[in-house]
């Protein structure tokens, strides 16, 4: 199965306006338009939405070796706002592919490639496939 494709199934970040639009082994790239939606009472992009982009592109980057893997542990720095119009693009990289548990990191940054947050995440990797998520 295409890993993109299965990765449309994740609701929640689509209907965020989260978009994968690069999969390969140990690494992903999502980007987001920060819309009015996405905006906190501050007028700034809410950090639960650069949460919902990195974790996205965490999930693909982890599961790019076909196999099943949740996260058990994830954090998120936000050194910078982003407001809306701002294109935000998260760059996952797998630093540790462990049998079991991977570690990886995420990078947000704008479309000037000003730094917006850090997201570093840890996963455990199912004894099944992705495509029929059999154990």
């Amino acid at each position: 199965m295409d890993l993109i494709e299965f990765f449309t199934n994740d609701r929640f970040a689509a209907d965020a306006g989260c978009r994968l639009t690069e999969i390969k082994d140990g690494y992903a790239k999502a980007t987001m338009t920060v819309g009015r939606q996405h905006l906190n009472a501050g007028g700034v992009c809410q950090g639960g939405a650069m949460f919902t982009l990195a974790d996205l592109a965490f999930a693909a980057a982890v599961n790019s070796h076909g196999q099943l893997t949740f996260s058990i542990n994830s954090t998120i720095n936000i050194f910078s706002s982003a407001k809306e119009g701002d294109v935000l693009t998260a760059v996952a990289e797998e630093r540790l592919n462990h049998p079991k548990i991977p570690f990886c990191e995420v990078t947000i940054t704008n479309q000037d490639g000003r730094l917006i947050a850090v997201f570093t995440g840890q996963a455990y990797r199912k004894n099944c496939k992705i495509a029929n998520g059999e154990e």
